[in-house]
């Protein structure tokens, strides 16, 4: 091993910033750092969003229910840029005072429901609309049962995986040989599941492929950390033919643009206001191909 030693002090204390991706904002406390108030729009759940693998989540559910024409689940999402710290202004905060995206507010209800952390939003909507959430207690839990083990895993493979592989400034074996093993290991877990199963809960689409393939799917077919082939993911076929069933979906497609700052510009529709935006999106790209200005 070719990583050097390092003593921690008695105390920890926090005297730079640690360096690499997102360094400018990561802090040992709480709360805000500017005062701003959040932008509200016109329909029933204002989101406050980026297009991460948690975020995507949110929007999937959103775009699903409104596929099955559920117009009370109109919504408006509103680009938050975490590189640049808008998650610690002080209307953000209120809404989520752990300063992550997604957050979301049900203006619906009076007064208006803050609901943070994905898992969370994803079984509040599952619960309030009635959908994507088996009634039958078994399929229930074990729906339940993967989107919380999505819920305990997303740390090793975002913040542990994804840091020492992708964003660390220096590379060291060790913690990629850490992280890399045990993603390696949840991937083995999920393609041991889909062997047997069309969707991870069995054979009903749920929240718990809402929650788990921005993440897993993402990571096989190459569209997080660069590390498919790495990560030698073209052997979790299981996985891998799920996460290709699931990426055609329409709400999926539509739900991966929201909130979307980067990559070709077709792919990104910074805030969602209204559904016509994916149609006006859409001109834009077959505009853009024939040369039309």
């Amino acid at each position: 091993m070719s990583d050097s030693s390092y003593t921690p002090p008695k105390v920890w204390k926090w005297e730079s910033a640690s360096g690499g991706a997102f360094s400018n904002i990561n802090r040992p406390v709480a709360g805000p750092t500017h005062d701003q108030d959040l932008p509200v729009g016109k329909h029933p759940f204002q989101l406050y969003s980026l297009a991460t693998p948690n975020g995507v989540k949110v929007t999937i559910m959103l775009e699903e229910l409104l596929e099955l024409g559920i117009n009370e689940a109109e919504y408006d999402a509103w680009l938050v840029r975490i590189n640049e710290g808008e998650q610690f202004s002080s209307g953000f905060v209120d809404v989520n005072p752990n300063s992550k995206i997604p957050a979301l507010l049900d203006c619906s209800q009076e007064p208006a429901v803050r609901v943070f952390e994905s898992g969370s939003i994803l079984l509040y909507l599952a619960e309030k609309f009635d959908h994507f959430l088996p009634s039958d207690i078994a399929k229930r839990t074990e729906t339940l049962n993967w989107l919380f083990w999505q819920m305990g895993s997303a740390a090793f493979v975002g913040g542990g995986f994804g840091h020492f592989y992708a964003y660390a400034p220096e590379k060291y074996e060790y913690p990629i040989n850490r992280y890399t093993m045990e993603v390696k290991r949840q991937l083995d877990v999920l393609d041991r599941q889909l062997a047997n199963n069309r969707y991870v809960a069995g054979d009903e689409y749920t929240i718990a492929d809402m929650a788990i393939w921005p993440w897993y799917g993402a990571l096989v077919t190459n569209k997080v950390y660069d590390a498919a082939e790495f990560l030698d993911a073209h052997t979790y076929t299981h996985v891998l033919r799920w996460a290709l069933e699931l990426k055609q979906r329409p709400a999926i497609q539509r739900g991966r643009m929201v909130n979307r700052a980067w990559g070709e510009p077709e792919s990104q529709l910074y805030e969602r206001h209204d559904a016509s935006d994916f149609e006006h999106k859409t001109q834009d790209k077959l505009a853009g191909a024939s040369g039309e200005s």
